[in-house]
């Protein structure tokens, strides 16, 4: 999602417009709602719940991308003790 852009609508015409406006949230922008001129709330997109099939698939990645790569001579018990040090 690129960078959020926010409109300005007041409340009567974002009443009027409800549908259109909840429309664009979904696509990611940002609406502020006024009332006389002054910012009473903000119709923002709504989180995507979780997807347990994209997560699997990034944990996947992660892991497919990890193999060979190693610490070298250094072992994980000289790292931990070595963090623990600050």
């Amino acid at each position: 999602m690129g960078s959020i852009i926010m409109n300005e609508f007041g409340l009567f015409e974002a009443k009027n417009k409800l549908s259109e406006l909840v429309s664009r949230a979904e696509k990611g922008e940002e609406i502020l709602i006024t009332r006389h001129g002054f910012p009473v709330a903000r119709l923002l997109p709504a989180r995507r719940p979780y997807d347990p099939e994209k997560a699997r698939a990034a944990i996947d990645e992660m892991r497919r991308i990890s193999q060979g790569v190693t610490l070298g001579d250094l072992t994980l018990k000289e790292l931990t003790n070595a963090g623990r040090k600050y």
